[in-house]
């Protein structure tokens, strides 16, 4: 074989080994820059999810508290009804009760 000809192999094979590494690292940061990438929206969907989840629990925690004022109103207001009832039934009681110490 003539020298031109090894040499113009030699040098092909060497081009085609620089391409294939410069490939290679492309390919590398290519894979690094996805995995980056990807992390980077993974915490910030469950950053997301966090304020998410921290909002829908503040709702349900006002919707609790205004119900438990809704249920405290309500039973106030039946507290109220059962004593005046009961002042209603106090003075047939009382008379009731004397009745039955007199009579004894």
């Amino acid at each position: 074989m003539p020298l031109e000809v090894i040499e113009n192999i030699t040098r092909v094979e060497a081009d085609n080994r620089e391409r294939k590494a410069s490939a290679e690292a492309k390919a590398k940061q290519i894979v690094a820059d996805a995995q980056r990438d990807g992390l980077a929206l993974l915490q910030q969907t469950r950053a997301a999810a966090a304020d998410r989840g921290r909002e829908l629990l503040r709702q349900a925690e006002a919707r609790a508290a205004a119900r438990g004022d809704e249920i405290g109103r309500e039973a106030q207001a039946e507290a109220e009804r059962l004593r005046r009832e009961a002042e209603k039934r106090l003075d047939t009681a009382a008379d009731l009760i004397v009745g039955r110490v007199v009579k004894d």
